[in-house]
């Protein structure tokens, strides 16, 4: 009991706290997770977030519930969602439910946010690299996977380079004295995975067949974001236009509502799919959102513990972690390139916002300070200087 609680507790701060988007969580987790908590390595971490890159759905909400399933199983996975993912869920909900005049974007205190995410996310790749890109031919990885995908920022070219990462770095490594040993542990069998698996296709082609016979509103929406949470790759601003094709021409929601949702998700922390909390409520209550939310991240859960018992057994060939080692390489890329766009571009606009950023960055490297305090701190001083100069 004592280990759920503690996933609940660390989860839901990190929840109330993650500000900037999904590079920025996995640096918030990294900090958290790994270096304080110490609830996985960094070699771990990194395979996760290179397998999670590979699964559709949101990357940083798919490594979260990863890493409390090795702590507390599917229990811990569960509690680990809920933690990060509700205080988004209940702010997006009450958005929807009193209409918002003020515009958020422009407001103060979301710029500091995006200046505290320049300082995260800079000591996460900081840390990252100094383990996973230890000599020349793994910081050519990064610096080549960078320099792609800052000439073509597309969803689709990321995958492109994760999977040339692999193959070069099999051919590169193959031959190399690996160590093979990983303290991923996830107390999951695999008749459990095969039947998540199974789980997952059935419901991505039973849905639509369902929702085509019934009328009922609550099977549309299941439907809707089930098969968009399968099917996305890249991320939270991926899924966006593909809910809007799916919802406003179909009438459960206006554009203007749309995108008024659009921007309060910008302006909270934790995981940019809660964005279909607030669809749901708009759609159809609170009910709605509740179906919407479940619908958008299950296919997450079923995936992970469809894949997660296998995931040590094929982590163990020689060929694999060879591959690994390209993959990892090329995360600390696709996080340099993330970092410059869109989080140091949308950020910094001024020496001020570089200032402040700089201060956060150096309380988290070198004063050892946790990032959800830097976060208060980074915050404070960013208002505070704003109302003097």
């Amino acid at each position: 009991m004592k280990t759920y609680l503690e996933i609940l507790f660390v989860a839901t701060r990190l929840g109330l706290t993650s500000f900037g988007g999904p590079v920025a969580h996995l640096a918030y987790f990294q900090e958290e997770y790994i270096k304080r908590k110490k609830w996985l390595d960094d070699k771990t971490y990194a395979d996760l977030i290179a397998l999670c890159q590979f699964l559709p759905g949101p990357a940083s909400s798919q490594v979260g519930i990863s890493i409390g399933m090795i702590r507390g199983g599917v229990l811990g996975g569960i509690l680990a969602w809920i933690g990060f993912t509700l205080p988004s869920v209940v702010a997006l909900i009450l958005f929807a439910m009193y209409v918002v005049q003020a515009d958020l974007m422009d407001s103060t205190f979301i710029a500091a946010l995006k200046v505290v995410a320049v300082a995260v996310v800079a000591h996460a790749i900081l840390n990252m690299g100094k383990k996973l890109t230890p000599d020349l031919p793994r910081i050519a990885f990064a610096i080549i996977a960078a320099g792609l995908l800052l000439l073509v920022p597309l969803a689709s070219m990321q995958l492109v380079v994760i999977g040339v990462a692999a193959l070069v770095g099999y051919i590169l490594f193959r031959h190399k004295e690996l160590d093979t040993q990983t303290s991923l542990n996830i107390n999951l069998s695999k008749i459990t995975g095969a039947v998540s698996l199974s789980l997952f296709f059935l419901l991505l082609i039973a849905l639509p067949l369902i929702s085509q016979s019934v009328t009922n509103v609550y099977v549309q929406l299941f439907d809707i974001f089930y098969r968009v949470g399968s099917l996305v790759f890249g991320g939270g601003h991926v899924v966006l236009p593909l809910l809007e094709r799916e919802l406003v021409p179909n009438g459960f929601l206006s554009e203007e509502m749309f995108l008024s949702g659009y921007g309060a998700a910008q302006a909270i922390p934790g995981p940019l799919f809660t964005f279909s909390s607030y669809l749901g409520q708009v759609a159809s209550g609170l009910t709605g959102a509740i179906v919407a939310t479940i619908g958008i991240f299950l296919p997450s859960f079923l995936l992970l513990i469809g894949i997660l018992p296998f995931w040590k057994s094929i982590s163990q060939f020689k060929a694999v972690r060879a591959a690994l080692i390209g993959v990892n390489a090329s995360v600390v890329g696709i996080l340099l390139a993330a970092f410059y766009d869109p989080i140091f571009t949308s950020a910094v606009a001024d020496s001020v916002d570089f200032a402040v950023a700089l201060v956060g960055f150096s309380l988290l490297q070198f004063w050892k300070k946790p990032a959800w305090l830097v976060v208060i701190l980074t915050v404070v001083l960013y208002i505070l200087v704003r109302e003097l100069v």
